[in-house]
Parts: C-alpha cells; structure tokens; sequence
C-alpha cells in the first residue's frame, strides 16, 4: 500500500496493515454532518472516497458524533468495495461522545458504541478508534474507558486505541498518565485538533514532540482550518471562539484575497501539511470533489521543495501570523474547569 500520496495505477494490497503504513492524509466524516452541510446525505461521498482512494489516502476518519457520518461513510465504502476491499484501508473513528452536552464513558457503552459503528461501517474491525474529546468527562473515567478500549483491541474487534480532544497540554497530561499505567500503557493514537493550524501552532511548537516522547505511534492533526475560521468566508456560528479573533480571521481572508489573489483557506492548508510532514498525519475534512483535489493538490505543492509555491508561502504565512497578533495561538474554554489528574 502506498504511503504517499500518489497517483497509483491501482490498489496494491499491503502485505501487514499497522500505523505505520497511514497515508499522511486521512479523509475527514466531520463534513457529512449537519454543522457543515445542510444535507450530508446528498453529498457524493461514494465518489469522494473512491477518488480519495485511488489518490492514495487509504484512511478515513469519522465519529458517531458527527450525525449520521458513519452510517453515510458506511453505505460508500459498499459501494467502493468492487476496487478497494476491507484490508485495503484504514478505519478511524470515536466512542464516548453522545451529542454536544452528552457524554458516556463507562466500558459497557464504549463496547456498545464500538461495535455499533462496526455495523454502521459494515466491517467486522475497526483501524482505530479514539476516546472522543476526553476534557469533557473527569480523567478517571476516561482511563477506564481506555482499559475497555484496550480489552476490544486484545480481543482483535479493533487494532489500536487512543483518545482526542482540544485542549493540548491536557491532551499531554493525560497521555502521561496512559504511560505510568500498567493497565493502559503508551496509547496507539492521539487526535488534536485546531492546536495545529497558521493561526495556532503550539501542536507544532512542542504538543508533537512531547506525545511523540511518550510512545504514541499515530499523532494526528485535525481541524486545519479551526472548524471553518481560517478562510475567506464566514466562519460557522458554532465556532467557540472569541468575536474579535472570528473578525480577525475575516479581515485577513478578505485582504489576503484581495492583494495576493490566495485563498486563506489553501494557504493554510498548505502551511498545515507542510508542518506535520513526515512527523504525524493531517485529517482533511472537505465537502465536494473540487475541495478534496484542492487538498490532494497542497499535499503535492508542499512535497515539491522545487514548487514556487512554496517560497510565496512562507511569505505570506509570515504576513498573516503578524497580522493575527495578539491572536495568535489564543484558544477557549472546551471541557471542565478543572481535572483531577491524582487518579
């Protein structure tokens, strides 16, 4: 299976699927949701993942929290299976998180919501599956959901586990913890999003190096574009973030449009990829065919040191971190107000 994004002539079937053999691009099932599209259900997504596929990304990522996402992703890799069978591809996805308030980590609906998304994404084992953002729910419950996570992958019905969330030195804080205990050990993966992006890059500062440090295998950068602030449009009204750092991003798509014809949302797509590049893996979370080879298009830009590309970025990146000043790496509250780490 390759392990770059290429344009193969067709689907070689590996010969042993670990972590090792992701590809640095996994596909993204928060879109098929209606946060971000009013009917995912019309979406292509058999197209986009067939497409996604034969690019070379053989991984998707999804959640039962994103609305009926695995069940529609589900329903496409069927569709698909003609040119892409089961063993070809990664699957990832999440337990533990119900609805926006709503969260049960006890083993019994972990096992539940485990094997309910292996009905949804009709397989009979699952890649990788996450604890989903775990600064909601207090540490101990979540080193016991990681203990039911690690007796299903003991038990083959998943092949690795790990946990995601916002938050990055809890993220750290916790992993640290999974490493001391005997139960648990070092977890296979870790999904952080929004703490890897133009706008903040504290998961590149030292979050990376640091979860790397602790015996994660599978480090994974999610929500590139801050859950739609980093682009020239609008962003989503669900964003948590503060006004003033939402007008901030507006001001500096729209100008960065206007003087330099370059898209926000491309030019921190590129800066993302080109940042984890070889270090970790980036989900992509695109909506038609045209934004899933705009992406597919950065990964070959940033895998081009020859690219010119490349050079115009590094100026324009420049520009548009001095631009977000005080803003920069500013994050919010998501989760509890406190944690017991003494567990």
């Amino acid at each position: 299976m390759p392990s770059a994004l290429v344009k193969p002539v067709g689907p070689s079937k590996p010969s042993s699927k670990d972590l090792s053999q992701l590809p640095p691009i996994i596909f993204g099932g928060a879109i098929f949701n209606t946060q971000y599209n009013d009917d995912p259900d019309a979406m292509p997504c058999a197209e986009m993942v067939r497409l996604t596929f034969r690019k070379g990304c053989y991984a998707i990522d999804t959640s039962p929290y994103y609305g009926n996402s695995e069940s529609i992703l589900g329903n496409a890799l069927v569709e698909v299976a003609d040119e892409f069978p089961r063993d070809l591809y990664f699957i990832c996805t999440k337990a533990g998180r119900i609805r926006l308030d709503e969260f049960d980590y006890s083993p019994s609906a972990i096992r539940a919501s485990v094997l309910r998304s292996c009905e949804r994404l009709h397989t009979s084992y699952l890649d990788q599956v996450y604890c989903h953002d775990i600064e909601f729910v207090p540490v101990a419950e979540v080193l016991e959901a990681l203990k039911e996570l690690k007796r299903l992958k003991q038990e083959g019905v998943i092949r690795n586990f790990g946990f995601s969330g916002y938050p990055l030195d809890h993220l750290i804080r916790v992993a640290e913890i999974c490493a001391k205990d005997k139960d648990i050990g070092p977890v296979d993966a870790i999904l952080s999003y929004c703490n890897g992006c133009i706008q903040n890059t504290s998961f590149f500062d030292y979050g990376l190096a640091q979860l790397k440090a602790l015996g994660t295998m599978n480090i994974c950068n999610g929500s590139i574009l801050s859950m739609s602030l980093l682009r020239s449009q609008d962003t989503k009204s669900f964003h948590p973030g503060d006004k003033q750092l939402k007008a901030k991003a507006k001001e500096i798509g729209a100008w960065l449009l206007k003087d330099y014809n370059v898209e926000l949302a491309e030019l921190a797509t590129r800066y993302a990829i080109r940042s984890i590049l070889g270090k970790g893996f980036t989900v992509i979370g695109v909506s038609n065919i045209a934004e899933l080879e705009a992406a597919i298009a950065s990964y070959h830009i940033v895998n081009d040191p020859a690219n010119e590309i490349n050079m115009q970025d590094a100026v324009l990146v420049a520009k548009v971190q001095a631009a977000f000043g005080s803003h920069m790496n500013e994050t919010w509250a998501s989760g509890l107000e406190s944690f017991d780490y003494n567990v």
